[in-house]
């Protein structure tokens, strides 16, 4: 499995991540801003964020005082392409079932004999 896609797949699973990565999708914030339209405590929003961060989805850019956030597109849009394409690397595998049939069907055999 592709760690890079899992670890992006994680971070999105969060309800309050998900959400956040919508609001920045329309507009970058920071975190007082964000955990406000959240109704979180900033240090909930840090977390989140944090994990946001270390799967590329998200960056961080101090301005003033404040770093402002806002969500890496490119690495969005890859993630949702490797979810897409998933379905082609199972293109050349055999079917799992069958080894499965024919060891249960070889027992019964056997045991019938």
């Amino acid at each position: 499995m592709d760690s890079e896609l899992l670890t992006g797949l994680k971070a999105l699973a969060h309800e309050t991540r998900l959400q956040m990565v919508e609001l920045l999708l329309s507009q970058n914030l920071c975190v007082g801003a964000l955990a406000h339209n959240l109704g979180i405590s900033k240090a909930a929003t840090s977390q989140h964020l944090q994990i946001l961060r270390k799967a590329g989805l998200v960056k961080g850019e101090k301005i003033g005082y404040w770093t402002h956030y806002a969500v890496q597109e490119n690495a969005l849009q890859l993630l949702g392409e490797r979810l897409k394409n998933l379905h082609k690397q199972t293109n050349g595998l055999k079917d799992l079932n069958i080894d499965i049939f024919f060891n249960e069907n070889s027992n019964s055999k056997q045991g019938g004999e």
